[in-house]
């Protein structure tokens, strides 16, 4: 089914010819709201959705690491050969970017993140984790899914894109900083906006929700090590006691929050790791903190990050301790905002698909995502998919016991679709000379 042609009768005294896309389809209301239902039809087809599924299957049984998809970027190739879609690979050490369309102006991108997290699932079905360790926890294994399967959708329809999609294959979303390596080897040159989904067991499936503005804090990880002197518990006098120390640093670390930061500039600094010492009687050398900084603005947030390495400093050396303070500048990410222009183009096309009453505007989260370093660059719209059932347990990400509903997909491939197409047809090229795109399958 040319979804674009059905339109195209609109424009045409020739009501059952095929003819090229007008300029004039962007202007028409009635045309643009049938772009999305229709994807959603398509994307509903057993053949597709089961397409879909079994991909899916495929790569949570075979899950990896951050940097470490060589199988899942394997498969994905191979799906794109047997759709004809050209690619660049590899781009950040795994990833893929897939064209659809003109090759040229404009052109508008499509995320998918691809890793999965290390840790063991308990989720007792036919296709668990087959690798020790390793599960796909934040439902990344159905994000590249549901993109393939808005790649066969757009593939079908690639005569009449005006412009050019472009599909992001991205690796190492949790803690690797992915999306800037491969904003740094160019998977965005030329690239006029970017939408990216994530599922979600906290919204009830056929429903989406985001937010125009900042929708996830920035976010960084620090770890202290302060040294102090060590000995027998029972003789404290003799050590220089680094548990002491780095007690006091905790506390003072929670003031940076209550105390210097503007109530209404939420803020996070939280420890989530404390070691040190063996033995009840004995006063280690050294301890060992960790924890994790949030803000939503990057004032805010470098403000934070010195802050953190002034106390910890200063509060050991209070304690005739010494501190070294390291921070994890692959996991540092920006704040993740929305452009306001592209959350009014998602709200039309997700209301087509799935009611105006189905889209959640919700509120601002402290958990990072990548996708900030694409929406930092260029304009960009991220929004939260909704799986939730009715009935049943819901397991949330990072949990051993996540499960992902794939009943959500013919949902994410058509929102994939529509908001690419529709996108490409209401902001036409503004280049005089538009460059085009060379590619190569293997760089």
């Amino acid at each position: 089914m040319a979804f674009l042609k059905w339109v195209l009768l609109i424009f045409t005294l020739h009501s059952f010819m095929p003819t090229p896309i007008s300029s004039d389809l962007s202007l028409n209301k009635e045309a643009l709201a049938q772009i999305p239902l229709n994807f959603l039809e398509f994307s509903k087809k057993p053949e597709i959705m089961d397409w879909m599924v079994n991909i899916r299957r495929k790569i949570h049984e075979n899950r990896e690491l951050g940097y470490e998809e060589f199988e899942t970027s394997k498969l994905i190739r191979a799906e794109l050969d047997l759709m004809g879609i050209p690619y660049k690979y590899p781009i950040a050490v795994t990833g893929v970017v897939g064209y659809i369309g003109t090759g040229k102006p404009p052109f508008v991108a499509l995320r998918a993140d691809m890793d999965a997290l290390a840790m063991e699932e308990l989720v007792e079905w036919e296709h668990k984790s087959k690798v020790t360790g390793k599960m796909h926890a934040w439902g990344h294994d159905a994000h590249v899914a549901m993109l393939l399967g808005a790649a066969k959708m757009l593939q079908h329809n690639q005569n009449d894109l005006q412009g050019t999609v472009v599909l992001i294959f991205q690796p190492a979303e949790d803690g690797g900083g992915g999306a800037k390596i491969m904003l740094d080897e160019g998977a965005l040159d030329n690239v006029d906006a970017i939408f990216a989904l994530h599922v979600t067991v906290r919204v009830p499936i056929g429903m989406v929700a985001s937010r125009p503005g900042p929708i996830s804090a920035a976010m960084g990880f620090f770890e202290a090590v302060i040294n102090g002197k060590g000995g027998h518990a029972a003789i404290p006098q003799h050590t220089v006691d680094p548990i002491l120390a780095a007690s006091n640093v905790i506390v003072s670390l929670q003031h940076l929050v209550s105390r210097e930061a503007d109530p209404l500039d939420s803020q996070v600094v939280s420890i989530a790791k404390f070691q040190g010492g063996g033995a009840f009687n004995v006063i280690p050398d050294s301890v060992t903190i960790g924890g994790t900084f949030r803000a939503f603005s990057k004032e805010s947030f470098l403000q934070l990050r010195q802050r953190i390495e002034e106390v910890i400093s200063k509060q050991a050396s209070v304690q005739r301790c010494n501190a070294t303070v390291i921070f994890d500048e692959r996991s540092m990410y920006p704040v993740n905002s929305n452009n306001k222009e592209l959350y009014e183009h998602f709200r039309k096309v997700a209301g087509e698909i799935l009611g105006f009453e189905n889209i959640i505007e919700m509120q601002p989260q402290m958990g990072g995502e990548d996708f900030a370093f694409f929406s930092e660059s260029i304009p960009g719209l991220f929004f939260f998919l909704g799986m939730k059932e009715t009935e049943g347990a819901v397991h949330s990400g990072d949990s051993p016991y996540f499960r992902v509903n794939e009943d959500v997909f013919p949902y994410g491939a058509a929102l994939h679709a529509s908001l690419a197409t529709t996108y490409l047809l209401q902001n036409p090229t503004k280049y005089t000379s538009p460059p085009e795109v060379s590619y190569r399958d293997e760089l």
